[in-house]
């Protein structure tokens, strides 16, 4: 089986900080797989902007060594780096002053007539102050859209802020919000899964399923994001983006098109359909917590406190909720979602659990008949699995037993699965708007949104179906008894 490879036009990629973090590690990563699956046409050109003094030569070594540490072995090329080298340029741009911006306007020139995309990878502090330079140096063409990623303002306040802020100077349908965690082919096969087949959606509602589990574990700890993560905590940093969209496209109904804006209408009536959490609930509903010191990888790892290296925060690294949608498709059916870092193992799923059967006409000597479930891997090891209840094989009486049926993405299709940021890039590069990460409008939906002040007392027991246990001590306080995976700490003090 092969997959067609669609190339879009010709078009100029400018990244504001081309030499940070994200350009470094994703970014450019990402890029380059485009160009190796055959996705870029000439004179496609990535252009480099950030207030670093380099040249285009320095710059073009600067992505080489960036992708001989991140890219995975066997994937660098030395003739396909070359070739991808040498379509990057490179100008030192100060976003709060003029330095730059008529360099970058003469390089933009050349190509007038090509689709012109800005990503913004930087901090969202200064989202407004390069949106209006692109603006006043005449930056913005008819085939322009700008690109922004989370986080997109701290709370409604700021995020509402930030979105007027660049809708003063770009039309909405010029305006991609992505998040990356949607760029997965898992996460977008579940569109597929939901909406190519007629195998599961006469059973997608409440009269068939008992819950639904969405996890995303990590095994690492800050990796040098401390002054980022510090402020935001796993709830910002995963729960009201990424998870929220997992959440969506679960519980969607089906949209009239695969166009963006469609897709986005039909997340919108989810989020706005979650039961509130309040505090009169929030202490029966949710569980905070964050990792100590202990044992990962085969080495001993710091605690977070201890990687923070300031000795106080209340800031949470796991984070655990029952949340529940107010509708007549999910009335009853709660959604564990969970996530955190310093967990057992790193692993990304999603479990639908199917009710029990109503009557057994199998006697005890069968043994335990399981509810069905069907998970769906988000990574590692990308792939659907569906559990079935069959007869053992051989004589000896009707036994049963809880089989899966196991479809790997890697062994179906005979290929290594693209990173979600190369999905991200080819949208917002491509000349027409599709359903994949990119979204129009990001605006928070009002009742919708998850607000926790207070850690959880108990989460119903269904929630303990599949914990991730931590590696790590648990720093406990005198908080209350909720149940959190093994090695978390609980704090009284919410965001």
């Amino acid at each position: 089986m092969s997959s067609q490879i669609i190339p879009v036009e010709p078009f100029d990629y400018v990244v504001f900080g081309g030499t940070g973090d994200l350009a470094e590690r994703k970014l450019l990563p990402a890029l380059y797989h485009r160009q190796i699956e055959g996705q870029f046409s000439e004179p496609t050109r990535i252009i480099g902007a950030s207030r670093a003094a380099l040249t285009d030569e320095e710059y073009r070594q600067f992505a080489s060594d960036a992708l001989k540490e991140h890219l995975k072995p066997g994937e660098f090329d030395e003739a396909e780096v070359e070739t991808f080298t040498s379509r990057l340029h490179y100008v030192s741009v100060d976003a709060k002053s003029e330095q730059g911006w008529d360099d970058l306007k003469k390089i933009l020139d050349e190509g007038k007539d090509r689709t012109r995309a800005f990503y913004l990878a930087v901090g969202p502090a200064i989202f407004g102050d390069i949106s209006e330079k692109i603006r006043d140096h005449k930056l913005i063409t008819k085939n322009t859209r700008i690109v922004v990623e989370k986080p997109i303002g701290r709370d409604l306040a700021s995020a509402t802020e930030l979105n007027d802020t660049i809708g003063k100077v770009f039309r909405e349908e010029q305006i991609f919000r992505i998040d990356h965690y949607l760029g997965k082919e898992t996460v977008q096969n579940l569109m597929a899964l939901r909406f190519a087949n007629a195998l599961y959606e006469p059973l997608w509602n409440s009269a068939h399923i008992d819950h639904v589990q969405i996890t995303v574990a990590e095994s690492v700890g800050l990796e040098n994001r401390a002054g980022y993560y510090d402020k935001a905590g796993a709830l910002r940093d995963m729960v009201q983006n990424h998870i929220l969209q997992l959440v969506c496209f679960v519980a969607m109904e089906a949209p009239t098109s695969m166009d963006a804006e469609a897709v986005r209408d039909e997340k919108l009536k989810v989020l706005r359909a979650l039961k509130p959490i309040t505090a009169a609930n929030v202490e029966q509903v949710t569980v905070r917590g964050q990792y100590r010191a202990g044992a990962s990888a085969g080495g001993p790892v710091k605690g977070y406190l201890e990687e923070l290296e300031g000795g106080v925060s209340n800031t949470e690294t796991f984070v655990a909720i029952k949340a529940e949608i107010s509708n007549w498709r999910w009335a009853g059916v709660p959604f564990y979602i969970r996530t955190g870092k310093r967990m057992a193992g790193r692993m990304s799923e999603i479990v639908i659990t199917f009710k029990q059967i109503p009557h057994s006409i199998f006697d005890n000597s069968a043994g335990r008949i399981s509810a069905n479930q069907l998970m769906i891997r988000l990574q590692p090891n990308e792939g659907v699995k569906q559990s079935l209840m069959i007869k053992d094989p051989g004589p000896g009486g009707m036994r049963l037993r809880n089989v899966p049926l196991d479809m790997s993405f890697a062994e179906a299709f005979g290929c290594a699965t693209p990173t979600p940021m190369s999905g991200c890039c080819s949208t917002s590069s491509a000349t027409t708007r599709r359903c994949s990460c990119a979204v129009t409008r990001s605006r928070p939906p009002g009742n919708g949104s998850i607000r926790s002040s207070k850690p959880g007392k108990r989460l119903d027991s269904r929630y303990r179906a599949t914990p991730p246990a931590h590696g790590g001590r648990a720093r406990r306080s005198r908080s209350s008894s909720a149940t959190a995976a093994p090695g978390t700490t609980r704090s009284r003090t919410g965001r």
